[in-house]
């Protein structure tokens, strides 16, 4: 990674929180970074977070609904919405919803995305459980 890229990408605090062996926090970089950032921008309800109760995706609003074409659809469009607007250090490419063949009850959400500043190209599955 050259030295003008780490500056927008960052380093901070890897997700899931915790410790090396030495007691310090562990750390993510650069692409690791965005993509624990997508993540958790997905794992987050809106009004979750007490200072800034808009920050996250609507995911959690399709809980219970039954496995239909139109809830994929729903799925697919707050994550695009979501992602749009709280991580700007990537273009989003697809986003794509379908329940998962083995687990109808799951919905398997794809995310194919370029980071800006390196201009490559990632996708994540995101796997949203429609029951709990």
């Amino acid at each position: 990674m050259e030295p003008e890229q780490s500056p927008f990408l960052g380093v901070g605090w890897a997700f899931p929180l915790a410790l090396d062996q030495r007691g310090q926090v562990v750390a993510a970089s650069y692409e690791s970074l965005v993509r624990q950032s997508i993540w958790l921008i997905l794992a987050t309800a809106p009004g979750e977070r007490m200072m800034r109760p808009d920050f996250g995706c609507g995911l959690h609003r399709l809980l219970f609904r039954s496995d239909t074409a139109a809830v994929a659809g729903i799925a697919a469009s707050e994550v695009r919405q979501a992602l749009v607007r709280w991580e700007p250090r990537i273009e989003l490419l697809d986003v794509r919803a379908a329940p998962d063949p083995a687990q109808p009850s799951y919905l398997l959400i794809v995310v194919d995305y370029l980071v800006r500043r390196t201009n490559s190209r990632f996708n994540l599955v995101y796997p949203f459980y429609l029951e709990r």
